[in-house]
């Protein structure tokens, strides 16, 4: 199966991309991007920087210590998208491994000496990543062999030791290739490497073990914390293990710390991440808009994590928390041409500088996109995650077809083959036209903010709760069946316990959140108080926005910014400009609010 995730147990078997072909719309015109621009953006960036000419023993080396895992997401991406770039970068990696499977341009002369910060086993993870992506979009080749070499010489050194990798990736990246090769000792040093997380398996640092999970065992922990990629990453590869050794027990502990997280520490975006000096998730409800830090990759590290367990369970939460994560983080950082991203993804921003052109960004907060980072993680993850997209639409029970996700394009599973057409997210009308058909269920999810939906086949309404709506049928090509989705505009109220947004409120329509943005800061949204009446839409080049009335509150000119008795909401009314969030900072310097002080 080609698809990045293929679990021997479970509810759900999904659907690879040799079963589901996107075409034209919201998520197939990414695709095509990615495919044409931001792969080719990606290497030449890394060629420019020298990233790629670490492999061929150029010096001095540049880049940070992980950098060669950056190379390897690429590979990936490449190998997902048929890419024609990947045997010549292939060829030069494999031309950097050592005779024993040891591979890494940093730390050759120095193996092993800093686990803690070293990233080692994190880098062989994505490179094994990649093979795997080859070999079951492509078959055996060059890259393959690199990938299994390596993952041989990680068993060799590291399945009888205690230690461990400061930043999980390769857990997951080990079952991936057991699935794909039946090698069992592969899975066996996964579920070792998730086993010895905690005991602890690491030295002290000064953030605390907490920061790469290694405070208290998996088994034990309640919520995801500490750094937001690492957790994250750490949960993906223990489902994994435990779907492939029947831990229930283990699947059981992810799922809670899945639920307490989303519950406690997840932004209105899907984001993940409040802190930015640990790029750490925060303690309970520690979810301020203005410095939260959202990374991209914490996004779509939350997204792997989402489909992994709603394969193990069949929940439809898990795909409802995965779609708002796809179109609220994966969509907004990058740009509509490709070439520039957003690391992190606040829900405030106030008006940030302009960006340099043509050089490497060293920050990771700044409020317009970048062409590049010194820690280019994300537009990297971006490229695999695009290629490999189509494998999330949709899985299997038996015969039954399970569509988690609406884009155009055509689902085949045993003879049944459909065609979907829908303009989502602009429209919540998805239709299902049978191209092939045959006896069986068709099974859609009904997204938990859809009340009111309803699912029309064989001349007959019926009424679709949020969760999954089933139509069952002798299947002839021309049937149809029509899910209708309410797609009004609604206003989303904080959790009190949230101080930072306590006394604000935001808009959502669909699976999209909202957000004001003023360019050059007119109207000042500092001064802006919302009033929580029904927004008008507005269709602009074919996407909704949304007008909602709003007061300025007078500036005034006291010395002292604290004031007695109520606040001030006199003011002239304004109309705000509600942009899909994924959208905004395409329209030079802006300030930008999620959450709305309520007048």
């Amino acid at each position: 199966m080609v698809s990045p995730v293929t679990p021997s147990a479970g509810v759900l078997s999904p659907l690879g991309l040799d079963a589901v072909r996107l075409a034209p719309g919201f998520w197939g015109d990414r695709a095509a991007l990615n495919h044409e621009v931001i792969i080719g953006h990606c290497l030449e960036w890394m060629e420019r920087e020298g990233w790629i000419g670490n492999f061929r023993g150029e010096r001095p080396r540049r880049g940070r210590e992980f950098s060669d895992s950056e190379a390897y997401k690429l590979l990936e991406a490449m190998a997902w998208s048929g890419h024609p770039g990947l045997p010549e970068l292939a060829a030069t990696v494999a031309a950097a491994q050592e005779d024993d499977g040891y591979l890494n341009t940093r730390w050759s002369s120095e193996r092993y000496s800093d686990l803690e910060w070293g990233h080692e086993l994190y880098c062989y993870g994505h490179l094994i990543q990649a093979g795997v992506a080859r070999l079951r979009a492509h078959g055996e080749d060059e890259l393959t062999k690199v990938a299994r070499r390596a993952a041989d010489h990680l068993c060799d050194r590291f399945m009888e030791t205690t230690e461990t990798c400061g930043h999980p990736e390769v857990e997951m990246a080990l079952v991936e290739l057991y699935r794909a090769t039946g090698t069992e000792r592969y899975l066996e040093m996964a579920r070792r490497l998730v086993e010895r997380r905690g005991r602890p398996a690491l030295g002290p640092i000064h953030l605390g073990r907490a920061y790469f999970q290694d405070d208290m065992p998996v088994r034990r922990a309640r919520v995801l914390r500490g750094h937001a990629v690492r957790a994250l990453y750490l949960a993906c590869g223990a489902v994994d293990v435990a779907v492939e050794t029947g831990d229930g027990d283990l699947l059981q502990a992810i799922e809670e710390q899945w639920e307490n997280t989303v519950a406690r520490r997840t932004h209105l975006t899907g984001g993940m991440g409040s802190r930015h000096s640990d790029e750490a998730f925060g303690e309970d409800f520690e979810l301020p808009a203005d410095r939260a830090y959202s990374e991209t990759c914490a996004g779509i590290a939350s997204i792997m994590l989402s489909h992994r367990l709603l394969l193990a369970t069949g929940r439809a939460r898990y795909a409802d928390l995965a779609e708002r994560t796809m179109y609220n983080v994966l969509a907004t950082s990058p740009a509509p041409d490709g070439r520039s991203f957003f690391y992190a993804n606040p829900l405030h921003m106030r008006i940030p500088p302009e960006p340099r052109e043509g050089v490497v960004d060293h920050t990771s907060g700044a409020g317009l996109r970048s062409s590049w980072y010194d820690v280019s993680c994300c537009p990297n993850n971006i490229a695999r995650t695009l290629a490999s997209l189509p494998a999330y639409l949709a899985a299997a029970d038996g015969d039954a077809l399970h569509v988690h996700h609406y884009a155009p394009a055509e689902i085949r599973h045993r003879g049944l083959t459909l065609r979907l057409e829908t303009d989502y997210p602009w429209s919540g009308t998805v239709t299902a036209h049978v191209v092939e058909g045959r006896p069986g269920r068709i099974v859609l999810r009904v997204p938990s903010w859809a009340e009111g939906a309803t699912l029309t086949h064989g001349g007959t309404t019926r009424p679709a709760g949020p969760g999954h709506v089933t139509a069952e049928a002798d299947w002839r090509p021309g049937d149809r069946i029509r899910l209708d989705l309410p797609m009004a505009s609604r206003w989303t109220f904080p959790d009190r316990r949230v101080d930072a947004v306590r006394g604000c409120a935001a808009v959502e329509r669909g699976p999209l959140v909202y957000c004001a943005e003023s360019v050059a800061d007119d109207p000042p949204l500092a001064l802006v108080t919302a009033l929580p009446e029904p927004p008008a839409e507005r269709t602009r080049d074919g996407v909704v926005e949304l007008e909602a009335r709003a007061c300025l509150v007078p500036a005034g000119d006291a010395p002292w910014p604290y004031r007695d008795g109520h606040p001030d909401t006199t003011g002239r009314e304004v109309t705000l400009r509600l942009v899909p969030y994924h959208r905004w900072g395409n329209r030079g310097p802006s300030s930008m609010r999620v959450w709305l002080p309520l007048a």
